[in-house]
């Protein structure tokens, strides 16, 4: 009899499941649903949120294709991992019931109440305590709703994270995660445990945080409902849950102090691992709990996030045609513009505020345009470079840090589909970067198979994980790409000290 896997990856595109054939290593069944991305609701400029019961619907979708796909018996799947997008707050009466759309990541409008937060706890104390300032986190998201839906808040018996309501859902259980309490900024790193001071500064009852559980665990069982629902087996264990860029890192085996993984789907992000609690004076890379974090061995992950990453990207397929134009064709038209796109530079942050520039709304901007030079191929790869170029800004100040930016492993997914992306990344960064065949629903499934048991090591979990291909930096190109760097670093400080950004 088979042994298998099942990872549930929760995005804010789309749902995505895969079954891992633990003797294996490799993945049997996958996919992705909708065809088309999940919508993403803005009532308000700078709101983004979506309906939890949305991604349960494409849950129990994507989990009976990839179930029949892989004629799946009675007994053979072993756990359930669970991988979700970061920072999102799900809210829940008594029954269980989704009180309001979930506020997500890259929603803006608790900004404000983050700094008022981050004054009235302190500096020396969100620093060294939380790692972080209260930012735009799920604290400050939640303390939004108190002030401004009170009749909403008073209904609320539980708080979630997106992963958290699926786990829920399949189980009847709600739980969290230590990484995931931190990522919502409710981790006070220096006493190990929920941060009381900031949950009293916020006002938030105590008693709407659920259990934590570590990352690799029994979190409850598949019930006799959810099997109805989904075609799963009734009393198969959740044994795994984490955030995204956190799972990304675990599925990539980035789980030592001074490794690195990458990402680059609807955000960008650089998620490094190391052994003390670093952070950043100005919380523009932020510092979570890892998942093979314990009070004996401490293990954080550094963050850096730039949401308006492949959104751009996708935006810009749209205005160029839509489905009469693939990617490929994209990138191939982009790769006939030179190193720097003869000056025209794309400033991508039009996804919200973004925390490398200290949450102020800088907005997206095509600068130096030409129209008797410019056309399409340079506006393509002008998107690209200024893509990598924010990741660039947000190396540097990782690297302020301590930390050591030598080679970055990835999924050869999303934009590192792009030859033109690639290239741009490891010469403008300087880094080596290691491809690898998995993505985060396959890592979920592996740290399910951790989590219950079916791996005696981590070691054995990533027996079937595939280097596909190692990029290196040519310093013949280093200068074109450190000068179109330099450029594009000259233009986004203008449009700082300008005042036009927003």
């Amino acid at each position: 009899m088979r042994r298998l896997l099942l990872g549930i990856d929760i995005g804010s595109s789309s749902v995505k499941a895969s079954l891992l054939d633990a003797e294996t290593g490799k993945s049997i069944a996958s996919k992705a649903f909708p065809e088309e991305e999940m919508g993403i609701d803005a009532p308000e400029t700078g709101w983004a949120e979506q309906d939890p019961d949305m991604w349960w619907r494409y849950a129990k979708d994507t989990i009976a294709y990839v179930l029949k796909k892989a004629t799946v018996e009675k007994g053979e799947l072993k756990g359930i991992g669970i991988a979700y997008q970061m920072h999102g707050l799900v809210c829940v009466d008594k029954d269980h019931n989704v009180l309001r759309p979930s506020i997500i990541w890259c929603d803006s409008r608790a900004v404000g109440i983050g700094e008022k937060a981050f004054k009235g706890l302190g500096e020396d104390y969100c620093l060294p305590h939380l790692l972080n300032s209260p930012g735009n986190f799920t604290a400050s998201k939640l303390r939004w709703v108190i002030e401004n839906q009170p009749d909403i808040a008073a209904k609320i018996h539980k708080i979630m994270l997106p992963g958290d309501f699926v786990a829920m859902k399949l189980s009847g259980e709600i739980l969290t995660s230590e990484t995931g309490l931190s990522e919502g900024i409710f981790w006070d790193f220096k006493e190990n445990g929920l941060s009381e001071k900031l949950l009293k500064q916020m006002e938030i009852p105590m008693d709407w945080i659920p259990d934590a559980v570590p990352s690799f665990s029994l979190q409850g069982k598949v019930t006799e409902a959810a099997a109805k629902e989904t075609g799963l087996e009734a009393g198969v264990p959740i044994s795994y849950r984490a955030g995204d860029q956190p799972n990304n890192a675990f599925s990539l085996q980035v789980l030592k102090p001074g490794e690195l993984a990458t990402t680059a789907g609807t955000s960008g992000t650089v998620y490094g691992v190391c052994d003390t609690p670093l952070y950043d004076p100005h919380s523009r890379v932020n510092t979570f709990v890892h998942v093979n974090h314990s009070a004996e061995k401490p293990s954080y992950g550094v963050l850096l996030c730039v949401n308006g990453t492949g959104i751009l990207n996708s935006w810009l397929k749209k205005v160029m045609g839509g489905k009469w134009i693939a990617y490929e064709e994209m990138n191939s038209i982009g790769n006939g513009a030179p190193i720097g796109s003869e000056g025209l530079v794309f400033i991508p942050f039009g996804n919200g505020v973004e925390r490398i520039m200290q949450n102020k709304p800088v907005g997206a901007h095509l600068l130096g345009l030409d129209l008797l030079k410019h056309d399409r191929k340079h506006v393509v790869r002008s998107a690209q470079e200024g893509i990598v170029a924010s990741l660039t800004y947000g190396f540097r100040i990782m690297k302020d840090m301590g930390m050591n930016l030598k080679t970055v492993k990835a999924g050869r997914a999303n934009m590192f589909l792009s030859p033109l992306f690639r290239k741009t990344f490891v010469q403008m960064n300087e880094v080596n970067l290691e491809l690898y065949d998995t993505d985060g629903a396959q890592g979920a499934a592996r740290g399910a198979g951790i989590g219950a048991g079916v791996f005696s090591s981590q070691s054995e979990a990533f027996s079937g994980l595939e280097l596909l291909e190692t990029l290196e930096p040519n310093p013949i190109f280093s200068q074109p790409y450190m000068d179109a760097y330099f450029h594009w670093e000259t233009k986004l400080n203008e449009i700082l000290k300008s005042g036009i950004a927003g």
